[in-house]
């Protein structure tokens, strides 16, 4: 194992809070550059209205081929990678934060399994907004989060070796934080481009705690209710480069938007619903089968 007390500072989210209160004046805002605050696997740009609670549910089944996937289990649906269960609220209109449980699904190429049970706190905020008329180009939101593995510690000779040895409390997080940069170009058509640095505290063997990662992702707007999405992770690190084992998370997807109602459907290789979580953990090859079928269901409460 590979230990580093240093991760991105604790005090980010609390940054967010205190700038959270001060609101966007520019005029002429564009509305919805995507319509939801994730794309597939990643982040959108997107934070709450004031008052508002978005509750939701994401699922991930299991490989739809490759050696553990085909109709021994159904094409994945008889099993579940991750699931994810929690909320967000908006503190402002700029300002997001939120608070999930997620099973936990990453694994080395050495077979290692990477943090369970987690604990994933999020804040989002709101640096600027598109504008028309010759007023900002892009929308900017910095998101950070900090996620925390309640999972009973491994103890006794042959465990040294597990992230689930946690020698210090500290070992059982990590934590991830990333700039969105989007733009809608019409009404049809979102873009996204994010950089973003992975921490974990306590990783296995050489692996490094650190890593930056470039991120993308669009939006095709079909109808008034109906939209496709596609988004990507690349993590910039020789040991996640192509032929080490690891993959960049890829996801496909489509939403259907209804009243307070967002569900999306979405295939994607990363087994993880967290970016602590599948950014530096995603082995699994879409060009073997090795995706899945995973869906969000979204529903917004105003409080």
């Amino acid at each position: 194992m590979t230990q580093n007390g240093t991760m991105v500072p604790l005090f980010i989210l609390a940054f967010m809070i205190l700038l959270g209160n001060n609101p966007l004046t520019a005029q002429d805002q564009v509305y919805r550059t995507f319509k939801d605050s994730r794309v597939v696997n990643i982040h959108s740009p997107e934070t709450l209205p004031k008052g508002r609670l978005d509750v939701r549910i994401s699922h991930r089944f299991g490989d739809i081929g490759g050696d553990n996937g085909g109709f021994a289990t159904f094409y994945g649906l008889e099993t579940a990678s991750d699931v994810g269960i929690g909320g967000e609220y908006g503190v402002t209109d700029g300002l997001t934060v939120g608070l999930y449980r997620s099973k936990g699904a990453g694994v080395s190429v050495e077979g290692f399994p990477g943090l369970r049970q987690l604990l994933n706190g999020i804040g989002k905020l709101r640096l600027t907004k598109q504008e028309e008329n010759g007023g900002a180009p892009l929308s900017a939101t910095i998101m950070g989060m900090i996620s925390l593995s309640t999972q009973e510690k491994l103890e006794g000779a042959g465990n040294e070796a597990s992230i689930a040895s946690f020698p210090n409390f500290n070992h059982r997080m990590a934590s991830h934080v990333q700039l969105i940069l989007a733009r809608k170009f019409s009404d049809g058509f979102s873009l996204q481009v994010s950089p973003g640095y992975t921490h974990r505290n306590l990783v296995p063997f050489e692996d490094k705690n650190g890593m930056f990662s470039i991120s993308t992702g669009g939006r095709v707007q079909v109808t008034r209710t109906f939209g496709l999405l596609a988004d990507a992770v690349f993590p910039l690190i020789d040991s996640r480069k192509s032929g080490t084992g690891y993959f960049p998370a890829i996801g496909l997807g489509f939403e259907f938007e209804t009243s307070g109602h967002i569900f999306q459907v979405n295939l994607t290789n990363a087994t993880a619903l967290m970016e602590t979580d599948f950014i530096p953990y995603t082995t699994t090859d879409w060009t073997e089968g090795q995706f899945r079928l995973g869906f969000t269901i979204s529903r917004w409460f105003n409080l």
